[in-house]
């Protein structure tokens, strides 16, 4: 029977073949970039393809090949590739005006938008990006408890300098982290009435994205709404990516409302911003118009370009409705997939919840981070190569983000690929799972 080693190795020997001057171009970049790359997580072996063209829900590469982008800007990319509404909207900024140093129509048009579709959030502030609207949220839950532990979960992303991936980061701000499990009701409750009064908030993503797309459980939730009002914690919801699903998120569907919530990707229509905001008390602490109000700078915060575009994504694309019908058939393409690797047996699952999707070598869900076996892992790469030699983009770690130029082509275009990996190493996959 073919090895794992040597399926892999086979598809890179193909990938190579089809990609030379990807190739080249990676080599090249590394006299000025290290590795060639300015961003960890886009970096695989043999080397990622350089894009040089994106139309709607697709992209082409510098060797000519189109794919279907299921990668999606790991979710910021919502609204595809150029889309025009947006467009005309960036353009209309910049041709009144980039960089004026005062407060636009745009921003303030945008903060409205946003607190009238989250329920949690009262009033808002911007920022450049996820991980600057958690880093902001996260010191505002030290200052106004006066405390400074904070509880995350094992496996959570939460930006560059906020990460828990099989462990703690060096890079890590140093914040006081104490780290839990992900979905473990007890554990975490023993957890924070441990802390008591030395804690100041609790981060978390309602379904833990670069942990493997894994949906939070509810009781999990709501027990840890319940723990930080006992605390006298600030609960914050980690809602960059998941904002996307339904009109108001993922608290908009529980009906579970943190303290704070964290925006980001895809509430700048393509371009980069973060916004953070939550209680009309809490938020009260950035008031300028007050004295002792804390400072919160950046230059770009509220840069033209990405207020601008987020207005039109969020006011006339990503209406609630829209919102709720994307969610439904985004569910309804990842059952389908359930379904055929169900149908053909293959230990295969597609966990997530929309069109925010990761794909497991399992048979069932997965419910915490630490049930992904080793052989998952290992599997990983032979997806990933195998479905980018079939042009379709997911992103390495087996994530699928749908977006909304979308068709059922694409979609039908992914669900083969999907089917054609499954017929060809089915017997490779469980042999890996069972050793």
């Amino acid at each position: 029977m073919e090895t794992l080693k040597h399926a892999i190795e086979d598809a890179r020997s193909r990938y190579v073949a089809a990609n030379p001057k990807s190739q080249a171009a990676d080599e090249s970049a590394e006299r000025y970039l290290p590795g060639g790359n300015t961003r960890s997580i886009l970096h695989y072996e043999p080397f990622p393809l350089t894009m040089v063209g994106g139309n709607g829900a697709e992209l082409t590469d510098l060797d000519g090949h189109r794919y279907v982008d299921f990668v999606g800007e790991y979710s910021a990319a919502l609204f595809g590739h150029s889309n025009d509404v947006i467009k005309s909207a960036i353009h209309e900024a910049l041709d009144n005006g980039v960089a004026m140093g005062a407060p636009t129509r745009y921003e303030r048009e945008l903060a409205g938008l946003l607190c009238e579709r989250f329920p949690s959030i009262a009033q808002v502030r911007f920022c450049n990006s996820g991980t600057e609207a958690n880093l902001m949220a996260l010191s505002t839950a030290r200052v106004v408890t006066g405390r400074n532990k904070l509880l995350a979960f094992n496996d959570a992303y939460h930006g560059g300098v906020i990460k828990f991936l099989g462990g703690r980061c060096s890079l890590n701000m140093p914040f006081d982290f104490v780290l839990a499990d992900y979905n473990d009701i007890d554990g975490t409750a023993e957890l924070i009435d441990e802390m008591g009064d030395e804690l100041a908030g609790v981060i978390v993503e309602p379904i833990l994205g670069a942990g493997g797309n894994i949906q939070g459980d509810r009781k999990f939730l709501q027990m840890l709404r319940q723990k930080t009002q006992e605390a006298g914690a600030l609960l914050i919801f980690d809602e960059v990516k998941t904002a996307r699903l339904g009109p108001s998120g993922t608290q908009g569907m529980l009906g579970i409302y943190p303290d704070m919530t964290t925006l980001g990707k895809f509430i700048g229509g393509g371009l980069p911003t973060g916004a953070f905001g939550g209680s009309a008390e809490v938020m009260a602490q950035f008031n300028p118009k007050k004295n002792g109000a804390l400072a919160h700078a950046g230059t770009f915060n509220n840069n033209v370009c990405s207020m601008a575009a987020g207005c039109a994504a969020i006011r006339e694309i990503y209406t609630p409705q829209r919102a709720t019908e994307f969610f439904d058939w985004s569910e309804a393409f990842r059952h389908s997939l359930n379904g055929m690797f169900a149908e053909k047996a293959v230990p295969m699952y597609a966990n997530g919840m929309g069109s925010m999707i990761a794909i497991h070598f399992s048979r069932e869900p997965t419910k915490r981070p630490s049930d992904i076996s080793a052989g998952c892992q290992s599997l990983r790469p032979l997806l990933h190569m195998e479905l980018l030699l079939d042009g379709v983009l997911l992103c390495r770690r087996g994530d699928l983000f749908l977006s909304l130029p979308m068709d059922e082509s694409h979609l039908s275009k992914a669900r083969a690929s999907f089917e054609k990996f499954a017929d060809r190493y089915k017997p490779l996959i469980v042999e890996v799972l069972a050793a």
